[in-house]
C-alpha cells in the first residue's frame, strides 16, 4: 500500500531526534558554564574597579586581573575581603 510508512522507520526517526536532543543538550551545558564564568569575571572586574576608585582615596587598591576578577565574581563580598586580606598578608 503506497503512502504507508513502516513502524521501524518512524521509530528510527524518533530515536534520531532523541539522540540529537541529548547531544545538543550536552553541547549547550558547557557553553552555559563558560558564559557564567565570563559574566562573573566582568562583574568582579567592575566591583574591583569601584573598590579601586573609592579605595584610592584611603590608600587601598587591588590589581584588576582575570584571577582577582573571577575570585570576586565567584565569591562576591567575601572574595573582596579574601583578596584584601591576602594582599595585606603578602605585602
Amino acid at each position: 500500500m503506497p503512502g504507508v510508512i513502516p513502524w521501524d522507520v518512524i521509530l528510527a526517526y524518533a530515536a534520531g531526534l532523541v539522540l540529537l536532543y541529548i547531544v545538543g543538550w550536552f553541547l549547550l551545558v558547557p557553553l552555559k558554564v563558560i558564559l557564567k564564568l565570563i559574566y562573573n569575571a566582568i562583574i568582579g572586574g567592575i566591583i574591583l574597579w569601584l573598590l579601586n576608585l573609592v579605595g584610592g582615596l584611603i590608600g587601598v587598591t587591588v590589581a584588576v586581573n582575570p584571577v582577582t576578577a573571577l575570585i570576586v565574581g565567584f565569591l562576591g563580598i567575601p572574595g573582596i575581603i579574601l583578596i584584601l586580606v591576602l594582599q595585606f598578608i603578602l605585602l
